[in-house]
């Protein structure tokens, strides 16, 4: 039996287990009875069950009332994906639990919600080079939602990212925790894409890719009191890939912790894009055997093939860094590579205090980038100099009272 169980395809109803979907049922009956939700929430048919062994639950066997008036939030349990990605043939493999169009959704619980992602990691074309390169699910996502709210739950092991935010408005996600191996390819932390108005705060993720990415046309993105690491740290971008526009715009760090990550704070962008990424400020962040601490990098390219030289660039302006301390893995602890055609301009660096993990001398690396600093800055600035340091506050000073 036990021979029986580790293999990745022989049931992969073994792993759904009854309590998925309790909780799933509980999530939609609190959605309707208690927030006043309209929209959908759309579970993968996982997987095409004979009817014959169809099983129905009713959630008033396990203690719920569902009038209107008690808490029926209560009931815990673990929603597991399927082992086996072969289930999802023929279906969306992009998504696994997703939510589309809600308002005033809460979702708040104990229980665990498991990806179950091993095989499909050991399948990516980042693992093993001769496998083609295909989308995996992202365990839980809210597209198009509104006055959202997300707290104390645990995300593990997902197909790829972990929790995705799309198009919504609005939105409080805190104490989460997020769990995967750091070798675990695309397995993203928390995503934002085209959202307005997010928080997260008080998260500890531990994972193989950004523990947040925060990508195309976000804007006023708050996030503060994150652990991190393992993982690839707080990202901006990638942005512009395949030429596309793209615009990141208000975005506040306050409070951040990275432990053996590969990147700290991170804005990153592809040659032949346009758009722009501006207003950005990270804020008391620290550091512990980091490889990049701080990196601007304007020439990404995660891509099996080498990418090619384009003039066209993001605009990337007024970014500040502020109390960034803590020590790097790597000699060039402040990275700023910038487009030849479109410098880095407005950046700005508050107290900065980066020691070198194991000892020599940390340096800054700057490529077309303009900015100024003020107060004790290690390793010491590289950039071109842009105005005089009291113009630069009064920007800094102008962007902090719109927060």
């Amino acid at each position: 039996m036990k021979e029986l169980e580790s293999l990745c395809c022989v049931s992969p109803y073994s792993t759904f287990m009854l309590c998925s979907w309790i909780i799933i049922i509980i999530i939609i009956v609190y959605s309707v009875v208690f927030s006043n939700v309209e929209g959908v929430l759309e579970i993968q048919k996982l997987p095409n069950k004979p009817t014959s062994t169809l099983l129905v639950l009713f959630v008033n066997e396990f203690g719920a009332k569902g009038d209107g008036f008690t808490d029926d939030t209560k009931i815990l349990g673990s929603i597991l994906a399927p082992k086996c990605p072969d289930v999802w043939d023929g279906l969306n493999k992009q998504k696994w639990i997703y939510f589309i169009g809600v308002k005033n959704l809460i979702i708040e619980g104990h229980g665990v919600v498991n990806g179950m992602g091993r095989e499909w990691w050991a399948r990516s074309c980042k693992v093993n080079t001769t496998n083609p390169c295909q989308h995996a699910p992202t365990a839980m996502t809210f597209h198009r939602c509104e006055n959202l709210k997300v707290r104390n739950l645990m995300i593990i092991d997902s197909q790829q990212m972990h929790m995705a935010f799309t198009s919504c408005v609005k939105v409080v996600a805190s104490r989460l925790r997020v769990s995967a191996p750091a070798a675990s390819p695309n397995t993203d932390g928390i995503h934002i894409s085209a959202s307005t108005h997010v928080e997260v705060k008080n998260t500890i993720i531990h994972t193989g890719d950004d523990c947040i990415s925060i990508v195309s046309n976000s804007t006023r993105i708050r996030v503060r009191n994150i652990t991190c690491g393992p993982g690839h740290g707080i990202s901006i971008g990638s942005l512009g890939k395949s030429n596309t526009w793209s615009q990141v715009h208000d975005v506040r760090v306050d409070g951040a912790h990275f432990l053996n990550t590969q990147n700290g704070v991170r804005i990153k962008t592809w040659q032949g894009g346009s758009g722009f990424a501006s207003q950005i400020t990270f804020k008391d962040v620290w550091m512990k055997n980091v490889s990049n601490p701080i990196i601007i990098d304007q020439y990404y390219c995660d891509s099996r093939l080498p990418c090619q030289n384009q003039t066209s660039a993001l605009h990337i302006k007024n970014i500040s860094y502020i109390r960034v301390k803590g020590t790097s893995a790597t000699e060039n602890a402040i990275r700023f590579a910038c487009s030849d055609n479109y410098p880095c301009k407005g950046l700005y660096l508050e107290d900065i205090q980066l020691a070198p993990e194991q000892g020599g001398i940390l340096n800054s690396f700057c490529w077309e980038a303009e900015g100024s600093s003020s107060g004790d800055i290690y390793p010491p600035p590289c950039f071109s100099f842009e105005g005089s340091f009291i113009d630069q506050k009064v920007r800094f000073n102008s962007v902090l009272k719109s927060i």
